[in-house]
């Protein structure tokens, strides 16, 4: 892209070089997986000093030890078997806070493409905080968000899941509500399982709704008192990794999904529903049974 200043980073020196740097606009991290644990804490501290944008491009079996390295306060842009297109959008995206449309000429399609990807979350979080906003005395999702970074604490913590016990009770002392819990979470993968059926039959792409499969996802998770990690949910998403992990990104900066550190391992974070979002699926699973 024209008048963007990029740095390509890939060995240990790479965080001095880009504090060394007149201007830089643009991170690229090109083979994360090399990088050790200081390494590629070196480059995000460099880069969030420089107020940069930041590309990450990693194989997804290291992505969920990259993540977990990322700092909540910092946006990346995640690339996994990437093409040219995927990669263009990236820089799209990186560029955004950077280079704010009132001061472009004009729009390509990649730009057009995230917007889009914008307005769809913005969707599903109003159509979610409908819901949501039914059950007496939960304040649901709001109906819009800012931008990538607002800060979320003046919805007063409802995006904020609480702690949780992912070890499972003892089935003979399991309440009723845990075997409520067991049911629906059973009919919520009958119908993920059902959703990729379909792909036997129709292109995969016909049906491609990545929001709602890792929304159902995680809500089932949550059922099952299982974390899920961000791998998996790419998984999940049952699109191409890059196209999940953008959704991934997005619906975390609509509040619908947040970040959860591994209690056990703090080389490891967990992805998980909101709570206003969390009590909207709810909300949709009831109106099902009526």
């Amino acid at each position: 892209m024209d008048g963007i200043r990029l740095s390509v980073v890939t060995s240990a020196v790479a965080a001095g070089h880009l504090r060394a740097m007149p201007v830089v606009d643009i991170v690229w991290l090109a083979a994360a997986e090399a990088a050790g644990a200081e390494d590629v804490a070196g480059i995000l501290d460099a880069a969030a000093d420089r107020r940069c944008g930041l590309v990450c491009e990693a194989p997804l079996a290291a992505l969920d030890r990259l993540a977990a390295c990322v700092p909540e306060g910092i946006r990346v842009e995640w690339l996994v078997d990437a093409d040219p297109t995927d990669r263009r959008i990236a820089l799209a995206a990186a560029r955004r806070d950077h280079y704010p449309a009132v001061h472009e000429i004009t729009r390509d399609p990649a730009m057009e493409r995230i917007d889009r990807l914008q307005e769809e979350v913005a969707r599903i979080s109003r159509l979610l905080g409908d819901l949501a906003a039914q059950r007496s005395g939960l304040p649901g999702t709001p109906v819009s968000y800012g931008s990538a970074g607002e800060d979320y604490d003046d919805y007063g913590g409802q995006f904020r899941a609480p702690p949780r016990d992912f070890s499972a009770m003892p089935r003979s002392f399991v309440p009723e509500e845990r075997t409520i819990e067991r049911q629906r979470a059973k009919a919520v993968r009958k119908m993920l399982r059902q959703r990729r059926m379909r792909e036997q039959y129709f292109p995969a792409d016909l049906f491609a709704d990545p929001a709602w499969d890792m929304l159902l996802d995680l809500y089932a998770a949550r059922l099952e008192r299982q974390p899920v990690s961000v791998s998996s949910l790419c998984i999940a998403a049952a699109v191409p990794a890059t196209t999940a992990l953008r959704w991934i990104k997005t619906m975390t900066d609509a509040g619908l999904f947040v970040r959860e550190a591994d209690p056990h391992d703090g080389r490891r974070i967990f992805i998980a529903l909101a709570e206003g979002a969390f009590d909207a699926v709810a909300r949709y699973f009831e109106a099902l049974d009526e």
